[in-house]
C-alpha cells in the first residue's frame, strides 16, 4: 500500500477456516466431506445415546430386582414378624402361668426375624436418610418392647394381675409406634421401588429419534450416490445403515421386551404382593386383638354410637373388615382361570376367615355370658374346642404360600424384563463405531475418484 498507510488487518484463524469451507462446499469433494463428517456424527451420537439411556434403565430394573423390591419385602416381613410376635406374646399369656412352648418359640422367632430384617435393611440403607432414621427407632424400640413382655409373663407365672397391665402397655408401645414406623419404612421402601419401576420403564425416545434421522440422512446419501454416479450400492453407507437398522431395532423390540417384562412384574407381583401383606397384617392385628379382649376383660372401653364396647373387640372387627376387602383385592388380582395356582390359597384363606368371624361370635357370647373358660377355650383351646385361633392359623398359612407364588411371578417376570436389556448398551455403542467406520469409509471411497 501507499507510504504511511496502516497495515491490513490480519484475519483470524476461525475466519479463514470458515472461508475454506465455504470455498470446500462449493465443490463436489468439499461437499462429500462434509457429508460423510456429518453421517458419522448422526450415527455416533445415536450409539452413544443408545448406550447411556439404556445403562441407565438397564441398572434401574437391576435395581428393581435385586434391590429395592427386597428391601420393599424385608420392610414387610419387619412389619409381619413385630405383628406376629404381639400376637404370640397375647396367645402365650392367655394360656396362663405355664406358657405353651410353641407361642414362646414363634415369639422368639418373630423377634429374632425382625432384628435380622432390620440389619440386613441397615446395610442396604444409605446413612441420614428417612429409612435409615426408621430403622434405628426400630432398633431403639425393640429391646424396649421384649422388656415389657418379660415383665409381662414374670408376673403372669405369679398370677400377679399386674402381668396384664405390662402386656397392655407393650401392646400400645407396639401397636402406637413399632408397627407405625414399620409402616413408614415399608411404604418409603414401597415408593423407592415405585421410582425405580419409572426409571426403568420410559421409552429412550431421544435415542429412538437419533436413530431415525442418522437413518434417514444415510438414506439420503445414498440416493444422492446413485442420482451422481447410477451406482445402486455404496458397501461403506450400505454397511452403516445396516448397523443402524440393528440398533434401532434391537433397541425398540429390546427395551419393549423389557417394557413389557418389568409391567407385568409390578402388575402380577408388585401390586399382589402388597395386598397379601395388607392381608397378613391385618389377620395378625386381628389375632391380636382378639387375644387382648380376653386379657383385658373389659378393663379397656371405647363409645360406639353412644354404646360402650370393649376396645379390642372393636379393633378386631375394623381389622377382620380390613381383612376381607384385602382379600377380595388379592383374588381380582391373582392369576385367572387359565392359572388357578395363585387364586387357590386366597380362596382358602377367604374361607377360613368367614370360618373365623363364626369361631369369634361364639366365643364373644359365651365371655358375654359369664363364662370366660369357655370363651378361653373358644380361642385357644384343643382342636375339639373348634379354637378360632386353628382360623387364623389357615388365614396366616395359606397367605403365605401365596406370598410365595406372588413373589416368584414377580422375579420371573422382572428376571425376563432385565434379560431383554442384557448387552443392549455396549452392542449399541459397537455397532455405532462399525456403522461411523462404514459411513466415512463409503464416502472415502467416492473420494479416491476425485485424486
Amino acid at each position: 500500500g501507499p507510504p504511511g498507510a496502516p497495515a491490513p488487518r490480519r484475519r483470524t484463524a476461525w475466519a479463514e477456516g470458515v472461508d475454506r469451507l465455504k470455498a470446500g462446499a462449493t465443490t463436489e469433494p468439499g461437499r462429500l466431506r462434509i457429508i460423510g463428517a456429518v453421517l458419522a456424527l448422526l450415527v455416533v451420537a445415536f450409539g452413544a445415546t443408545t448406550a447411556w439411556q439404556m445403562t441407565d434403565r438397564s441398572a434401574a430394573a437391576d435395581d428393581v430386582l435385586h434391590s429395592s423390591q427386597p428391601l420393599s419385602a424385608d420392610a414387610a416381613d419387619i412389619y409381619r414378624s413385630l405383628a406376629d410376635a404381639n400376637t404370640a406374646a397375647s396367645s402365650g399369656f392367655l394360656a396362663g402361668g405355664q406358657e405353651p412352648e410353641a407361642a414362646r418359640d414363634r415369639y422368639e422367632r418373630d423377634i429374632r426375624n425382625a432384628a435380622d430384617k432390620l440389619v440386613t435393611a441397615a446395610t442396604s440403607t444409605d446413612p441420614g436418610t428417612r429409612s435409615a432414621e426408621t430403622i434405628a427407632r426400630l432398633n431403639k424400640l425393640l429391646p424396649q418392647y421384649k422388656g415389657l413382655i418379660e415383665r409381662a409373663r414374670a408376673n403372669n407365672r405369679q398370677g400377679f394381675p399386674l402381668g396384664g397391665a405390662y402386656l397392655r402397655y407393650a401392646n400400645e408401645k407396639m401397636q402406637t409406634e413399632m408397627l407405625p414406623a414399620a409402616e413408614d419404612l415399608y411404604k418409603t421402601e414401597n415408593q423407592r421401588l415405585r421410582d425405580d419401576y419409572d426409571s426403568a420403564t420410559p421409552y429412550p425416545w431421544i435415542a429412538i429419534a437419533l436413530g431415525v434421522l442418522a437413518l434417514g440422512g444415510l438414506a439420503w446419501a445414498q440416493r444422492r450416490n446413485y442420482r451422481r454416479t447410477n451406482r445402486v450400492f455404496n458397501q461403506g453407507l450400505l454397511a452403516a445403515t445396516a448397523a443402524s437398522t440393528v440398533v434401532l431395532l434391537w433397541l425398540v423390540v429390546g427395551h419393549t421386551v423389557a417394557r413389557s417384562g418389568l409391567s407385568s412384574s409390578y402388575d402380577h407381583g408388585v401390586r399382589s404382593l402388597n395386598v397379601l401383606h395388607d392381608a397378613s397384617i391385618a389377620s395378625l392385628k386381628a389375632r391380636g386383638s382378639e387375644n387382648l379382649t380376653l386379657v383385658s376383660r373389659g378393663a379397656e372401653t371405647v363409645s360406639v354410637k353412644g354404646e360402650t364396647k370393649d376396645k379390642y373387640d372393636v379393633d378386631f372387627q375394623q381389622e377382620m373388615t380390613e381383612l376381607a376387602g384385602k382379600l377380595n383385592a388379592a383374588y381380582s388380582l391373582a392369576d385367572g382361570e387359565g392359572d388357578t395356582t395363585g387364586r387357590a390359597p386366597v380362596t382358602k384363606a377367604n374361607d377360613s376367615m368367614k370360618e373365623w368371624r363364626k369361631r369369634h361370635q361364639d366365643a364373644r357370647e359365651q365371655d358375654d355370658s359369664g363364662n370366660y373358660q369357655g370363651a378361653l377355650d373358644k380361642i385357644i383351646g384343643s382342636k375339639k374346642d373348634k379354637p378360632t385361633g386353628e382360623c387364623f392359623d389357615l388365614v396366616d398359612k395359606n397367605l403365605d404360600t401365596a406370598l410365595v407364588h406372588e413373589q416368584r411371578q414377580f422375579s420371573d417376570k422382572a428376571s425376563g424384563g432385565l434379560d431383554a436389556m442384557t448387552g443392549l448398551p455396549v452392542g449399541a455403542a459397537a455397532l455405532a463405531v462399525l456403522a461411523a467406520a462404514g459411513a466415512v469409509f463409503g464416502i472415502g471411497r467416492r473420494l479416491s475418484e476425485y485424486r
